[in-house]
């Protein structure tokens, strides 16, 4: 009685369903675990064939596989475990493993199913199968992608070799263009420069306005070409690397008197440039031609962007430790966005107007500067005037 009990027990705390049928497929038990995965109550199923939880083609063929079985003795299923579907109360069919055993019960035959729902594991191996597709469809996505970019690789170095070979000539081109129209072109603004001097010199008895503001209208706008000219010629030689300092000592404080008297000639009217030097010292180890070149850019930036009747303070200093330049006006200035631009070539501020100038100048002095070792920086406010700082560590 006990044992009984004790079976009872575990049959009915199973995890897995246990349902028992008679020799003609009537269901006589079934465990709480086989009512929830059928979604049966145990007096809606009790008494009924044991193919109302099968599906066709099983349902169909289930009474028949029994008959056979009691004419010829032959087992199909029992003793063996299979995969089955079954078929929920809802109409919905669920997997799971049958294992169906033979138990001679006093005089008659009752077969004992046990059901394991196979539900869980079926959907994990749908998720992997899926996984595995889509990881196969992915890599040979990314194999495709590959391929077309190995081969667009392939096509593009043969491009920029093409190109680098385009460039090359059109880099050997523009350096003969430069250098022939930087030749070529002096000769004759050379001539309209002395042709005008004359003129104005000849015109001087007639002291005719007129004549005085056209001439100084052609030796401004042959100064700006030339400006133009000296400025491309310069950056095609930075660009082509024909650039090398060349490191002499010489006296910074001469220098700088002859580019203040120099510049003071092509300033505006009332313009003046104030040059003061500090420190005992003045001897200097830089490259004098590339020192004089920024000093002459950066002063001749100040006084294009300066009015009339206005300061330029020019200012040398030659201490223990650096060689200082410093060119401050009090013109236009630089609007604040277009600051970080300031150092690209071509570019010019938005303020400048008609002011001509190619937006390369001060990109040729900090190329020179640092090929001298040496920092340009700048302030500027606008309206307020602009202030640039050569150094150079001695």
């Amino acid at each position: 009685m006990e044992n009984a009990k004790l079976l009872e027990a575990i049959i009915e705390t199973a995890i897995d369903g246990i349902i028992t049928i008679d020799q003609m497929g009537v269901i006589e038990s079934i465990n709480p675990a086989g009512l929830k995965l059928f979604g049966y109550e145990v007096h809606e199923i009790v008494g009924k064939n044991v193919s109302v939880l099968m599906p066709d083609p099983d349902k169909s063929a289930h009474d028949s596989y029994l008959a056979h079985y009691n004419e010829t003795g032959y087992k199909h299923i029992i003793g063996k475990g299979r995969e089955v579907r079954g078929l929920k109360k809802d109409g919905t069919t669920f997997p799971f493993r049958l294992a169906v055993s033979e138990v001679q019960f006093s005089v008659r035959k009752i077969f004992t199913g046990f059901i394991h729902d196979l539900s869980k594991e079926k959907e994990a191996e749908e998720r992997l199968r899926e996984y595995a597709i889509e990881l196969e469809n992915l890599v040979e996505e990314r194999t495709r992608s590959l391929k077309k970019t190995v081969s667009a690789l392939r096509e593009a170095k043969e491009e920029v070799s093409i190109s680098l070979e385009k460039e090359k000539e059109l880099n050997q081109m523009k350096s003969r263009f430069v250098s022939m129209a930087s030749h070529e072109f002096r000769t004759p603004l050379s001539s309209v420069q002395l042709s005008s001097s004359l003129i104005e010199k000849y015109a001087q008895p007639f002291e005719n306005k007129h004549i005085a503001k056209h001439v100084h209208k052609i030796k401004n706008a042959v100064g700006n070409l030339t400006t133009i000219l000296n400025d491309f010629l310069s950056l095609e030689r930075l660009e082509a690397g024909r650039v090398e300092p060349s490191f002499q000592e010489f006296d910074l404080v001469k220098l700088a008197e002859e580019i203040t008297e120099e510049m003071q000639m092509i300033a505006k009217q009332d313009q003046n440039i104030i040059y003061l030097h500090t420190g005992l010292e003045s001897l200097v180890m830089l490259d004098q031609n590339l020192l004089k070149n920024c000093m002459i850019n950066l002063i001749n930036n100040a006084i294009k962007y300066s009015g009339e009747n206005t300061f330029i303070e020019f200012n040398t200093e030659v201490n223990d430790r650096q060689c200082i330049v410093t060119i401050k006006d009090n013109g236009i200035g630089i609007p604040e966005t277009d600051q970080k631009h300031l150092f690209q070539p071509f570019f010019r501020a938005h303020n400048t107007g008609n002011i001509p100038g190619t937006g390369l100048g001060l990109n040729i002095v900090l190329r020179y500067a640092s090929l001298m070792k040496g920092d340009l920086q700048f302030e500027s406010k606008i309206n307020k005037g602009t202030t640039f700082i050569l150094s150079f560590n001695k």
